[in-house]
């Protein structure tokens, strides 16, 4: 090699000197002096870097060619050795897909969490802050007042997502939109495919004024084989004529992240779509608008937060009757509380961590096997060594394989991403939301440069332990054949015990947070909501949709009840605004309590429902004392209301509250009932306080309508005749959504039912790692020991106690790990509650994750299984080890 470089050296050297002579020559031709041609030749030379260039050029060559070596060198170690590719392989693209797939749900919902419009970074949502500092959404006046008013921003828009009938009438089709404020794609900075946006003219704010609709790239493509002049053809929405103006950018979905929509439609339009009432739409207590709004340039968010906050509160005080003590504020997309991403960012940061401790199992896994495949080649490198190769050579050697291991890895993790991508999908509760629910899990660069940091890294980790081994290798001692049981072998097994107990630690923090977040979920489940989910069948009509006016939507509800109370194994039937525990919370109305005054300050929004007699009865709510409603309590009656416990004991403490009036809009209700409290939102909410008002009495054009059926068995034997009925009265009339309640209050549960889900798949991944590692940690072990225990069977050792004496090695390395696997995932539970404390719906399981950080049942479980786990890792290589004929072992080199 020495020769080699010195030859190649002198050639170099020579190629100057020819250089500098022709040169000379050129110059003498000219006729200038001899002297002075040499020194123009050199200086000529030496400003043109010919030979800083040359040498570059040459060295870069050198380089690529050694680099190309390395790589067909290192394919042929891969081919030669099947059966340690294929597991490493394997290993790296278990880890690297499961990372993958997390990071491009993490890339969705908190990197990217709205694509398809023009710089998102300086894109914020905007939010109103009640008194007591809960976030709550816009109403329409607010934004106009926004809008016109704030100077730091290049523009607010607002969003309100509707579902619309779209098509002929006996053929119409649910499709999900949103109803937008005129400026909305423009300030999101969305491009059409095909055809405009709204244009300025179209943002006023006048009711029924602009019929036009945009129809989402997906829609185009289904319904109208992405026929370009789709543009200017009319569209039947909720049986009325609108005109399609355009086709938004295949990228763009909508203002709600993880969501996909498919129709935009101005908000202004609802007069004529849903019915509302103009007074509805100028109401400041309709609060069902989500804000999102653009930074101008060079503005920060605090500038920009600081001027909304100022704006706000002069709202507030010039709107007392309706806004006093209200403020609002900005915060980035992904904090949105609207929207799944806000149920997921505490189970996506937790998954991350874990998935760190499985990539750390996965390059402890590589670098056990490249570490035996090293030591079996330490003839071969010192060999390499002894001829005139650096250590930094084989080192980089070493390297390079691992590295077109972890590539190769890489390759296969990344192409299955995008179908572990869709599991978040699967885990959704029944319900519209988990119809909108959609995410890219198409690798995109973010995608594609993570993974390859990744595979780096990985490389770099699993190849850091042989690498050190190989720079370590004692010429004099390796190629002695002596020297295989001598220091180096003993560092060599210590590198290998310390990658196996790290592993072992690692898979019992997994394993220990997979039996933490299943045993919350577990726990949750058993939380009593309050009412008796079983056996209800429940089912969303959106009769705006259909052209019923208000009348006709109670006249339908009266009629399918009845039709229902008749059907077979029917029991109850009621309907109501909201559905509890659901993915929508309940809506709120401002109250006036006689005889109660508000302390400065206080949110006298609460919340509400607004339900049919039969609502209580079929929950199997019980009134505690009053009445409950009765058919008599009509729009011709006076007003009554019905309050929970919470309610009566905040606002009526120590006194009856059944005879006091409560105002809310715009009337005085009578409380002639108090119900037993109940969950709302969360299963694990301190329940608030609560109030029902009768259906007849309140029910408005803006609210929804869930209709209730109980029956005596399993409820989706009801459904088809809900189906039949519901057309009998209206053929146009479709059931979509109808699921049993005990399924659909799992959108209460989806954080931690992510979580859960998500947290025991990649214990089993660590805990199948942890076992490969262990086991082929020992098979290699007990290779290198063949001639030893040859030896100690010939001199008699029994082969039951060669078989106890290997098993006990990989028991010690088990135990140390498992020793500081429960002491690092003590400290990691207590994290991970810290972490999941950050969302209120995670709460449950942050309780419980606070109350069992410590639980022995939890840690001596996880314990017992991976020390069962790992005495089979260690079962089978000792077997083969006791198995070892004497005389074919003394012959094994």
């Amino acid at each position: 090699m020495f020769w080699k470089r010195r030859r190649r050296l002198n050639d170099f050297a020579e190629e100057i000197q020819a250089h500098l002579e022709l040169e000379a020559d050129e110059l003498a031709a000219e006729g200038v002096s001899p002297g002075e041609a040499q020194r123009r030749a050199r200086a000529a030379f030496g400003s043109t870097s010919v030979a800083h260039e040359r040498f570059s050029l040459r060295g870069r060559a050198v380089w690529i060619q050694n680099l190309s070596r390395d790589v067909q060198y290192g394919i042929r170690m891969m081919a030669r050795n099947p059966a340690v590719t294929i597991v490493a392989v394997l290993t790296l693209a278990c880890g690297i897909a499961a990372g993958a797939t997390v990071f491009t749900w993490i890339d969705a919902v908190l990197l990217r969490p709205l694509s398809g419009v023009a710089d998102p970074s300086h894109l914020v949502t905007l939010e109103t802050v009640t008194s007591n500092g809960e976030w709550v959404p816009n109403s329409y006046p607010d934004f106009i007042d926004f809008r016109d008013h704030l100077r730091l921003f290049d523009g607010i828009a607002v969003s309100h997502p509707a579902a619309f009938s779209v098509g002929p009438e006996y053929h119409a089709e649910r499709v999900w939109g949103e109803l937008v404020s005129g400026n909305f794609f423009a300030v999101l900075g969305v491009k059409p495919e095909a055809g405009r946006m709204f244009l300025p003219s179209e943002y006023g704010d006048a009711p029924g004024a602009y019929p036009v609709a945009v129809i989402s790239d997906r829609y185009w493509r289904s319904h109208f084989a992405a026929n370009p002049s789709i543009v200017g053809k009319t569209l039947r929405i909720n049986q009325h004529e609108f005109t399609i103006i355009g086709v938004a950018h295949p990228d763009f979905h909508g203002s709600i992240p993880v969501t996909s929509f498919d129709l935009w439609v101005p908000y202004m339009e609802q007069s004529v779509l849903n019915g509302v009432p103009l007074w509805m739409l100028r109401d400041r207590h309709d609060r069902n608008m989500l804000g999102i709004a653009r930074l101008k340039s060079g503005v920060t968010v605090d500038q920009a937060r600081l001027e909304l906050k100022n704006l706000a509160e002069r709202m507030a005080v010039l709107n007392a009757n309706v806004s006093l003590g209200m403020s609002a504020t900005l915060m980035p997309l992904w904090k949105s509380p609207h929207g799944p991403q806000g149920l997921l960012v505490g189970p996506l940061r937790i998954l991350m961590g874990i998935c760190v401790l499985v990539l750390l199992i996965v390059c402890g896994n590589v670098a056990n096997l490249l570490l035996a495949r090293a030591t079996v080649r330490e003839r071969e490198f010192s060999a390499r060594l002894a001829l005139g190769a650096t250590r930094a050579r084989i080192v980089r050697q070493v390297l390079t394989e691992c590295l077109l291991l972890t590539g190769s890895g890489a390759a296969l993790g990344l192409a299955a991403a995008p179908f572990l991508g869709h599991a978040l999908r699967y885990l959704m509760p029944p319900g519209p939301m988990s119809l909108l629910v959609s995410m890219d899990t198409r690798p995109n660069l973010a995608v594609l440069a993570f993974t390859a940091g990744v595979c780096v890294l990985c490389a770099l980790v699993a190849g850091l332990v042989p690498a050190l081994h190989v720079s370590r290798i004692a010429l004099s001692t390796t190629l002695n054949a002596g020297g295989r049981s001598g220091t180096a072998g003993r560092s060599r097994n210590r590198m290998r015990s310390v990658l196996v107990v790290s592993e072992v630690a690692l898979a019992l923090v997994t394993l220990v947070g997979a039996g933490l977040f299943v045993r919350g979920f577990q726990q949750s489940l058993h939380i009593d909501p309050g009412f008796d989910p079983d056996h209800i069948l429940v089912n969303q009509f959106y009769l705006s949709t259909n052209g019923y006016n208000l009348a006709q939507r109670r006249e339908f509800c009266r009629r399918l009840g009845e039709r229902m109370q008749s059907a077979p194994a029917v029991t109850d039937v009621a309907y109501s605004d909201g559905i509890p525990l659901g993915f929508e919370p309940s809506w709120w109305e401002e109250l006036k309590i006689e005889g109660y005054t508000p302390y400065p300050n206080e949110n006298m929004n609460i919340f509400r429902n607004v339900i049919s007699p039969g609502y209580l009865p079929l929950m199997h709510i019980p009134v505690m004392d009053g009445r409950n409603f009765t058919d008599q309590d009509n729009e011709n009656a006076p007003p009554v209301m019905i309050v929970n416990e919470a309610f009566a004991q905040r606002f009526f403490a120590g006194r009856n509250p059944i005879g006091h009036v409560v105002h809310g809009w715009g009337s005085w209700f009578r409380i002639v009932g108090v119900a037993k409290d109940s969950k709302y939102h969360y299963l694990n909410e301190s329940t608030p306080p609560y109030f029902y008002v009768a259906f007849r009495q309140v029910f408005r054009e803006d609210m929804n309508l869930a209709f209730y059926v109980r029956t005596k068995g399993n409820p989706d034997w009801v459904l088809s005749t809900l189906r039949m009925q519901a057309r009998a009265i209206d053929p146009n009339v479709t059931v979509f959504d109808a699921a049993p309640l005990k399924e659909f209050i799992g959108a209460s549960l989806y954080p931690q039912k992510v979580a859960a889900s998500l947290m025991a798949i990649m214990g089993g991944l660590a805990l199948l790692l942890a076992a490969v590692g262990l086991y082929s940690s020992m098979a290699y072990s007990v290779a290198q020991r063949t001639q030893e225990m040859g030896v100690r069977i010939a001199l008699g050792a029994k082969p039951g106690r060669v078989l106890r004496m290997v098993v006990r090695q990989g028991l010690t390395l088990t135990a140390i790990g498992l020793v500081a696997g429960v002491a690092l995932a003590w400290i990691m539970a207590h994290f991970a509650a810290s972490v999941s404390a950050t969302n209120s719906a995670m709460g449950a399981t942050q309780r419980v994750l606070q109350a069992s950080a410590a639980d022995p049942v939890i840690y001596s479980a996880a314990v017992v299984f991976l020390s069962v786990i790992a005495a089979l890792a260690a079962y089978f290589p000792a077997r083969r080890a006791a198995s070892v004929q004497p005389m074919d072992a003394l012959r094994t080199e």
